[in-house]
């Protein structure tokens, strides 16, 4: 019987050396996306999929994610005090009551690979969900549950993947597939000239817990880091891995354009917001 995803990992222990100096003192996955920091809608897309049990994979300095999460009750009761019940209910449905949160520590930057290899004990031998909270993706419906599909379908693992820019292969894990959305060769950042085709792997993945025993064989690739994708062409020698064109607009708000855009349209997709600002923007 094929067992249920309801395992979630984050890796957020990046330095997040982009945006400094902002993130000097706040992790960058609590940076605010209009009035939710990153983390919070990687959460939300991970719970909405079916996840119970959050892994976090992080640093000794990325404290304030774990206090986003934790209860704080002398602010619920100062919001309670003041009559601010819409407040109160936003800060109280940062997290579900029936969802669980685990904190382990990467205490090196050895790259996305080992970040997950960081979660192999909690995770334990369950399919599991990887989301980056650097990427956001506007949908109707969460790619995490899009990949959920094709899992509940197959069995297998399977990656978010878009069409992506020749130029901007050196950035990305890349892969071909067949006319079945099997991949059949996944490159870890090719130089456009050596890039199997033109989609490249966005940061969401459904893996099967057998990517544990590829992790601990991986040896370091590039940028001198264990790579999640060096993992992943190991485990297609023994298993089908599928990639899924999701449906949604990505932002990569690792970068300063990309985070600066996702601000403007997610505003602009709320009601109370969209207004005010499409105003402004009239005017420019």
């Amino acid at each position: 019987m094929l067992k249920p995803v309801k395992t979630a990992v984050f890796p957020v222990a990046g330095r997040g050396t982009r945006f400094l100096p902002a993130t000097k003192a706040v992790p960058k996955e609590m940076l605010p996306v209009v009035d939710k920091p990153l983390i919070q809608y990687a959460v939300e897309e991970a719970v909405a999929a079916g996840a119970d049990h959050l892994v976090f994979v992080t640093h000794s300095s990325k404290g304030a994610i774990e206090s986003h999460f934790d209860e704080h009750s002398e602010l619920e009761v100062a919001l309670r005090d003041a009559g601010k019940a819409d407040i109160l209910a936003a800060v109280k449905d940062v997290l579900p009551d029936s969802v669980r949160c685990d904190y382990v520590l990467q205490d090196q930057p050895l790259g996305l690979g080992h970040a997950v290899l960081c979660a192999k004990e909690i995770v334990g031998d369950e399919p599991f969900f990887v989301h980056l909270p650097d990427d956001m993706i506007l949908a109707g419906r969460g790619c995490l549950s899009q990949l959920n599909d094709v899992y509940e379908q197959s069995g297998n693992s399977a990656v978010a993947v878009e069409i992506i820019p020749a130029h901007k292969s050196t950035s990305y894990g890349v892969a071909a597939v067949n006319g079945e959305n099997r991949i059949s060769e996944i490159v870890e950042k090719p130089q456009p000239e050596d890039a199997p085709s033109n989609l490249g792997v966005v940061g969401r993945y459904l893996l099967t817990p057998a990517i544990f025993d590829k992790l601990e064989t991986t040896e370091r690739g590039s940028g001198g880091e264990i790579q999640l994708t060096d993992a992943i062409a190991a485990l297609m020698e023994d298993e089908d891995v599928y990639a899924v064109p999701f449906q949604g607009v990505r932002y990569d708000c690792g970068d300063k354009l990309g985070y600066v855009i996702a601000n403007i349209d997610y505003a602009l997709a709320r009601g109370d917001l969209a207004p005010g600002l499409r105003a402004h923007l009239a005017k420019l």
